[in-house]
């Protein structure tokens, strides 16, 4: 039987919205539902996603959030306590940067250096207990995955996996979307955790060679090279995020697929950033984001689907 597995990687308030627009192109043209997944792992806003679907919420459920159309008390209560786009000013870090300094994959150098953040991460809390049903120790979905950066060795731990720390829900999520300098580290089993994003946008490679045949990865933070939003801010967050990542991101499928493994990235074409701007975090534009990627996406996930297809 074949084994399909989903990795949703970070991106923010702004790349949440582009990969639910995305999941919605990918379940029209596989006819195939993104919550069926065997394997749903989720990195920060891939997380947050992860953890919806994994509740039980579908891809349409989550459409309906987006749009400002849903009657759910869970989503729509969620959506309404989406943070501000300005951090609250960070306490100084009191992690150790020289042991981090030589680390060079994704952002890992800058995690030492990174001031601790102060953001309130209550709204993540009250979604994982909202969907969990009482008494269960983890997500619903037995293969749903929430990955993060344990800060004092550099690994990245996809939680709810085989073999992975315990963690509760709440605690896996938040971890995963711990922005350094903006939410705060997670202490799960005397380690801190931040945002699995420091390292890698998606962590493809944490899906092992017997556990998929093929691998939609959807990643709003990397790219196809030489696409980016527009403008100076399109510039500077190809230059400080989209390349790094898009970088850690190519290597990584590049393994997956040597293991034989097939795998269709699905990442933002310069249309579709174009309607997300540079800012992944401005809530404020979340809505207008979201209709106009719903009007080039399709596209986007037709040739990532295409492309997969000619390269077997």
């Amino acid at each position: 039987m074949s084994r399909t597995a989903l990795a949703i990687g970070c991106g923010g308030t702004i790349g949440g919205a582009w990969i639910i627009a995305a999941l919605h192109a990918l379940a029209e043209h596989t006819d195939w539902d993104p919550a069926q997944a065997d394997i749903l792992q989720g990195t920060s806003a891939g997380a947050e996603i992860v953890t919806m679907l994994a509740g039980g919420y579908s891809v349409d459920d989550l459409v309906e959030m987006q749009a400002g159309r849903s009657t759910d008390p869970v989503l729509t209560a969620h959506l309404a306590a989406t943070p501000s786009g300005v951090p609250p000013v960070p306490r100084p870090s009191r992690l150790k940067p020289s042991t981090l300094w030589t680390r060079r994959s994704g952002h890992e150098s800058l995690v030492g250096i990174a001031p601790r953040g102060r953001g309130d991460a209550s709204w993540l809390d009250r979604l994982a207990q909202a969907v969990v049903p009482e008494g269960d120790s983890w997500l619903p979905h037995s293969g749903a995955r929430l990955v993060a950066y344990r800060v004092d060795d550099g690994a990245r731990v996809a939680f709810g996996a085989p073999g992975a720390p315990l963690a509760s829900p709440s605690q896996g999520l938040r971890a995963s979307w711990g922005i350094p300098a903006w939410m705060p580290p997670v202490n799960i089993g005397g380690h801190d955790y931040v945002d699995g994003g420091a390292a890698s946008t998606a962590s493809v490679d944490l899906i092992g060679p017997d556990e998929a045949d093929l691998i939609y990865v959807v990643a709003p933070m990397a790219s196809e090279a030489g696409e980016r939003a527009p403008g100076i801010g399109g510039l500077l967050e190809q230059a400080a995020l989209r390349n790094p990542m898009s970088k850690v991101l190519r290597r990584e499928v590049e393994q997956v697929r040597a293991r034989g493994t097939r795998v269709v990235v699905i990442t933002p074409s310069a249309q579709d950033m174009a309607g997300l701007g540079a800012n992944f975090m401005r809530r404020e534009h979340r809505q207008r984001a979201f209709d106009a990627v719903l009007m080039s996406v399709g596209d986007t996930v037709a040739r990532a689907i295409a492309a997969q297809e000619v390269s077997q």
